[in-house]
């Protein structure tokens, strides 16, 4: 029997079904070499605060603005924006569990949700009496009451700012962030908390993970167990953040176009990775791979996004988005202060 030979057009749907791949490629090594490199100096150096989220979109940045970027990794770098974002953010939903979030208590639960909605709306009022551009201020506002760069990175896929935007509140919950982790453990004392106090409102206001962590455990681990949980609770809350954002732009109430913002339905996967997580217990191997794989892929957006961005236009923006983000800091510390006190902690 003779072998049955393709026809013109199976042969021409086979070529292009392998060769797809291809103009993505070079755009994904890059931004998978910076991502790796991001995560191999951090762990080397064993500074667990570098996050190596901000780390890559430093070091896109500076292949950008100093080397240069080939043109044929474009594609590669689109897709990062696009897929490999949305994916990173699915598996997020992981690292929390329904359980966890509920041993915060309902006044725990209140206090945090009320913190992160008075910033955002805060921020929000804010940048706009200061004259801030309207996306650079929703993505300051993001990642102050949420967590971090993480938030930013998912509020931007309804927001649709300039990546040079997306830098520049990088840059502010960084550097605010980074001032209330070595800020916080001096003032536990001060102020009158208790270890569970203190982990509640370090978790409630500082602004990555990491920097949670590292301020959070400086009071003890009761400390350290309420700042990760609680952190890990306003994580959670990016979810109904994210849909609020892109129902309000696409109804127009924002001011926005209507039907301007894609629906995020990739935050519904986020949820669902939270109740699997909450229902079948991952063995602590396995988790610990995917926190890694998931911050892996969020480094490599955040390096796409680092190589889309223009120095000279970031500075452009001149200082206000910096006071805004200041601003956004201090209400967030006082104001989760207040709730603390408020809720009886």
């Amino acid at each position: 029997m003779k072998p049955i030979q393709p026809t013109a057009e199976h042969r021409s749907s086979i070529s292009v079904g392998f060769f797809s791949v291809a103009p993505v490629l070079p755009g994904l090594v890059l931004t998978a070499a910076i991502a790796a490199t991001a995560i191999a100096i951090r762990n080397l150096t064993g500074w667990m605060t570098l996050s190596p989220l901000i780390l890559s979109i430093v070091f896109g940045m500076l292949i950008r603005n100093v080397i240069s970027v080939p043109t044929t990794t474009e594609t590669g770098i689109n897709f990062c924006l696009r897929r490999i974002l949305r994916f990173g953010i699915v598996l997020l939903g992981l690292q929390v569990t329904a359980a966890q979030i509920l041993s915060l208590g309902t006044a725990g639960l209140g206090m945090i949700a009320l913190t992160l909605i008075a910033t955002f709306g805060a921020i929000r009022i804010a940048g706009r009496a200061m004259g801030v551009d309207r996306s650079l201020t929703d993505l300051i506002a993001a990642g102050t009451s949420v967590c971090g760069a993480s938030a930013i990175i998912a509020a931007n896929t309804v927001i649709r700012g300039k990546q040079e935007h997306v830098a520049y509140a990088v840059a502010c919950v960084t550097l605010f962030g980074s001032l209330s982790m070595l800020g916080y453990p001096f003032l536990a004392a001060a102020l009158g908390l208790d270890a569970r106090g203190y982990g509640l409102w370090t978790g409630a206001t500082i602004h990555e993970v990491a920097q949670v962590v590292a301020a959070a455990f400086q009071g003890g681990d009761v400390a350290g167990q309420f700042g990760t949980i609680s952190k890990l609770a306003r994580v959670v809350m990016l979810a109904p953040l994210i849909m609020t954002l892109a129902l309000a732009m696409r109804s127009g109430s924002d001011g926005a176009t209507k039907a301007s913002a894609p629906m995020p339905w990739f935050v519904l996967g986020f949820v669902g990775m939270m109740l699997l997580n909450s229902t079948l217990p991952i063995p602590a191997g396995i988790n610990e791979m995917l926190s890694t794989a998931t911050a892996f892929l969020l480094s490599m957006a955040l390096a796409a996004m680092g190589l889309h961005t223009d120095i000279g236009k970031l500075k452009a923006e001149g200082w206000r988005p910096l006071a805004l983000g200041a601003f956004g800091w201090l209400f967030i510390a006082v104001f989760g202060y207040a709730m603390l006190k408020l809720f009886g902690f």
